[in-house]
């Protein structure tokens, strides 16, 4: 198999973003945006599908953390896609339901192509976490399906404690991205022979 690998870099006013992934890889991350809790997230996300990550973000956190984790979103799609490729043969869809102690997230993807984020139980969050809007997890999300075109679906059934909610969902999300992502076919899983 051809290896499913990726190097993406962007650089804007706001933030400058470089990173390379392996989605064949052992797990194997590095990730540094100067907002510990998305380099937390983001390592959990990638360590639990199985992807090897290294990610380097220097944004402008003088204003907030809203440009580094939207812009770091955009970029890991954009690299996740383009190792993807064609798609040929990939399950294409993932779920997956993570507890963290009090809390319990459902994630589903479907690498169609087309993005799309549902993002049920935001308000479970605490307003402001690690010093941040809860609303930038939302931003996070969203770009990271936009750069990889896919539905993505995630509900934060209950809990308490918001990191433990981010959590659930980061490792519920790798866990459906690495099943997603499993090649299990010898075509492209569409009636329509191609995906969007």
């Amino acid at each position: 198999m051809t290896p499913r690998t990726a190097e993406y870099s962007r650089h804007t006013l706001e933030t400058r973003i470089s990173l390379s992934l392996n989605l064949d890889g052992t797990g194997k991350v590095a990730v540094r945006t100067g907002f510990g809790m998305a380099d937390h997230m983001i390592t959990l996300l990638a360590f639990w599908a199985g992807f090897d990550l290294e990610l380097r973000c220097e944004g402008d956190l003088d204003v907030d953390a809203h440009h580094t984790l939207e812009d770091t979103g955009l970029c890991l799609g954009e690299a996740f896609r383009l190792a993807l490729g064609d798609r040929h043969g990939i399950a294409r869809t993932g779920w997956a339901r993570v507890p963290m102690d009090e809390a319990l997230v459902d994630v589903a993807v479907d690498i169609s192509g087309r993005n799309f984020l549902v993002f049920n139980g935001a308000s479970l969050l605490p307003p402001i976490i690690a010093g941040e809007e809860r609303d930038i997890w939302r931003e996070f999300f969203k770009s990271l399906a936009a750069g990889i075109g896919m539905n993505l679906h995630i509900s934060l059934l209950y809990g308490e404690n918001g990191h433990h909610l981010l959590e659930s969902a980061c490792k519920g999300l790798g866990l459906a991205l690495r099943s997603a992502t499993t090649v299990t076919r010898q075509t492209i899983l569409s009636t329509k022979g191609s995906l969007d």
